[in-house]
């Protein structure tokens, strides 16, 4: 779970619980990422960053600060709500004995505000939920990006999360694709979310070839392990500025209050002018495209 925003040489927060992450396991065979589209390419495809100095991986964090007005001329500021579905390898057993890492009344309540959004899912999660994450992907209201097989660290030092090795962390990534084929995901996005926002250039250059763009975020919701909705629900709405990422979770376990805090934030931005969108369309704003 993430609580604040690590970049290429500052911190990250996770929640005390991911100390505990499992260990990842063999499996299947990952099958490649998509490749990700230039910039220039046909609207028809997800929209990606160009490379970073290097080739490097590029990273996005907001999109452009503008009101959108110019968006397909149906203004509004605009504003992306993201999901994390963490899950861990060793969190099955967790899961077989009733503990919720899904959260059906999120996605719910998402649906009847019709707010669309983004998840990035772990592999495992999509293993564990395939249904679900079936019914996510097929439905055009969300979008669903990678957050690794099994939320292990792609970096040491990350609030005491496993790391994945550098020789293996675009097979860790590859493998959640995979995973979101067997559960029958179609067209995840090209999009990546380091476990924990944890990444150094060691990390953007393992994963260029991949043809992904990381996606970290400029607001901090709070909402991993809180208690108290109205808190989770300021924070939200003190940090949003136009083409703001704003990450959250859709694990009920481990953030019991972002529903209620999806209800109190959706109107009230809503109310101050904003307009719900997903990643890929602040990427193409970002892009210049429409």
């Amino acid at each position: 779970m993430i609580t604040l925003v690590r970049r290429a040489t500052a911190l990250c927060v996770l929640g005390a619980a991911l100390a505990a992450c499992g260990t990842t396991g063999s499996g299947t065979a990952p099958r490649p990422a998509p490749s990700a589209p230039a910039p220039s390419a046909s609207p028809s495809r997800p929209p990606t960053l160009a490379p970073g100095p290097a080739g490097l991986t590029p990273v996005f964090e907001h999109g452009p600060r503008t009101d959108g007005g110019e968006d397909r001329g149906r203004g509004g500021k605009l504003v992306a709500l993201t999901f994390d579905a963490d899950m861990t390898a060793d969190q099955g057993p967790r899961a077989a004995a009733g503990e919720r890492f899904d959260n059906p009344p999120l996605i719910a309540t998402l649906r009847k505000l019709k707010v669309p959004a983004t998840v990035f899912m772990t592999g495992r999660w999509a293993e564990e939920y395939p249904d679900e994450a079936r019914d996510l992907g097929r439905d055009p209201r969300f979008e669903i990006a990678n957050h690794s097989y099994s939320h292990y660290a792609y970096t040491d030092d990350c609030y005491g999360l496993p790391t994945v090795p550098e020789d293996r962390m675009r097979s860790d990534l590859e493998r959640a694709y995979t995973a979101f084929a067997k559960a029958g995901v179609p067209n995840p996005m090209p999009y990546f979310r380091f476990p924990g926002g944890c990444y150094d250039q060691a990390a953007l250059k393992e994963l260029a070839a991949t043809g992904v763009t990381a996606v970290q975020w400029d607001v901090v919701s709070g909402d991993a392990f809180a208690t108290d909705a109205d808190a989770v629900t300021r924070q939200v709405l003190d940090g949003v500025r136009p083409g703001s990422v704003v990450v959250m979770h859709c694990t009920r376990s481990a953030a019991p209050v972002t529903e209620e805090v999806v209800r109190a934030v959706v109107p009230e931005l809503r109310r101050r002018g904003y307009r719900f969108v997903k990643v890929s369309d602040l990427v193409g704003a970002a892009n210049g495209r429409r």
